[in-house]
């Protein structure tokens, strides 16, 4: 059991997780505007995703990604590593457009967690800003770079995906931001920080209904889109229901970050039967 619950925690410290769960959008994109899924993409995005993250959490210095303080982040920093050889390999089959469109998203990730700004230590530390930038990558990764790889045409359903999506993001991020409260620095100023818990998840659950009725702004609507935007409406009403400052272990790391993953089978599993 031990075992299991080491390979456990591994698989979500090395954002692995997270990194399922990019994959899942890609494919819900797909779905949802009945484009082909492109699987190099999607396989680059994915291991794309555990280099990441992993550096943002174990390297937010450069010099700190290189020099690992203990063998289980040396353990994560290898299995980074061996992601960039996978990632390398699938970025060979990209489209010349999709690979600028990643490189803009790449460079607003490097200023994120690298510090260029002159007033400020990147652009996680400007007031406010932290979850909005996060949810403009997340949407920009999981929306627009499906749209580029198939050829599709930047339409007004489109657009409302592109709204969603950023919507989703926002909603998923909340509870992190409310279980990272008593860490965050003050000048980061997140909402937790400015408004309370309890504001911070009124304003989660106006989200939520804003994410299901802008379903109905799209020109052609259906059935499988509807139905599961339905059931995530629950979930995410939920979400913001059961949120708490004092979370447990994998409240936000597991099961809130499966909520696309769940999303995306669920699509399957419509489109199955």
């Amino acid at each position: 059991m031990k075992l299991l619950q080491r390979l456990f925690d591994f698989y979500l410290d090395a954002s692995v997780h997270v990194a399922f769960g990019v994959f899942a959008l890609v494919g819900v994109t797909a779905i949802t505007l009945n484009i082909p899924l492109d699987r190099h993409l999607a396989w680059f995005l994915f291991f794309g995703t555990i280099i990441c993250y992993n550096f943002v959490k174990y390297g937010v210095e450069a010099k700190k990604y290189v020099l690992v303080a203990n063998r289980y982040h040396k353990n994560i920093q290898f299995f980074s590593f061996i992601a960039i050889i996978f990632m390398g390999y699938h970025a060979y089959f990209l489209k010349l457009e999709v690979c600028f469109a990643i490189l803009g998203l790449a460079l607003v990730s490097g200023l994120y967690a690298l510090p260029v700004l002159p007033h400020a230590k990147n652009l996680r530390s400007l007031g406010g800003l932290k979850m909005f930038i996060v949810a403009v990558v997340w949407t920009g990764t999981t929306v627009l770079l499906p749209v580029l790889a198939a050829d599709y045409e930047l339409s007004w359903d489109v657009k409302v995906v592109l709204l969603q999506r950023f919507l989703f993001v926002l909603i998923l991020l909340l509870p992190f931001e409310i279980r990272d409260l008593q860490h965050d620095a003050p000048e980061l100023r997140t909402l937790p920080q400015r408004y309370g818990v309890a504001n911070t998840k009124i304003f989660g659950a106006f989200m939520v209904v804003l994410f299901f009725f802008a379903t109905f702004l799209k020109d052609e609507i259906a059935l499988v889109d509807l139905v599961s935007k339905g059931v995530l409406f629950l979930i995410l009403g939920s979400l913001m229901y059961a949120t708490k400052r004092h979370q447990s272990n994998y409240f936000s790391s597991f099961w809130v970050e499966a909520i696309p993953i769940g999303w995306y089978l669920l699509l399957l599993g419509i489109r199955w039967f």
